[in-house]
């Protein structure tokens, strides 16, 4: 299969490729959850969850494999160290209780995905203590059995989740695609740079590319 993409098409295989979507949760996309406790509008987020829905949708159709991430910490904060808990002076810190439950809490209602883009039995579902997704988790020794070679990313922040998950999966073989509308930033200038950086020097991390041109690779095949 074939996308067309910056800084070339991408090309892939459907059984060797994986749609991460990275961190769609609400803590993040909805007011009250831990990034509007920083003061971030969250409405930039939700704005992109139609179309993480209707690639999301496509990909399960042609029976792609799915992966999520949760960013969510041990109700003891056991993995969460204090560099991280205590940095900036936000109303709600990691583990606080707030309007959905602990901040970024496993099994807490805001650490859940957003109900638009909840999992589907049988798909990947991984809680991850730090920004990227290969870090204390499973997830690479799950993708190499499944002999997956190629990850398509969508979800949020651009800038930190998703670009540090896409430059663990650099390092560790995988090819990515970043779907531009697909992921957002509470800030446009940062998700603006970071797909000039993955697209840079002839896709130093990675190709991006729009949800439609995804969906019309899709189409063409006929699947």
């Amino acid at each position: 299969m074939r996308a067309e993409a910056q800084p070339f098409p991408f090309e892939f295989e459907l059984a060797s490729t994986v749609l991460a979507v990275i961190d769609m949760q609400r803590d993040f996309i909805e007011p009250g959850g831990f990034g509007d406790s920083l003061g971030n509008d969250v409405s930039r987020l939700s704005f992109i969850v139609p179309a993480c829905a209707r690639v999301l949708s496509a990909w399960r159709k042609v029976g792609g494999l799915v992966l999520h991430t949760r960013e969510a910490h041990r109700a003891d904060l056991s993995d969460c160290p204090p560099a991280k808990r205590n940095r900036g002076q936000p109303r709600l810190r990691i583990g606080d209780p707030g309007p959905m439950g602990r901040i970024l809490v496993s099994g807490e209602p805001g650490s859940e995905i957003v109900d638009a883009l909840a999992p589907a039995a049988g798909e990947w579902v991984f809680d991850k203590p730090g920004k990227g997704m290969f870090y204390a988790t499973r997830v690479h020794e799950e993708l190499q059995a499944m002999r997956v070679k190629r990850l398509i990313f969508a979800g949020v922040t651009t800038e930190v989740c998703v670009q540090t998950s896409m430059r663990e999966a650099n390092d560790r073989g995988y090819e990515c695609l970043l779907l531009e509308d697909c992921t957002e930033s509470y800030f446009p200038e940062f998700k603006s740079a970071t797909l000039e950086m993955v697209r840079a020097q002839g896709g130093i991390v990675g190709w991006t590319t729009s949800s439609k041109l995804l969906l019309a690779a899709l189409a063409t095949e006929g699947l």
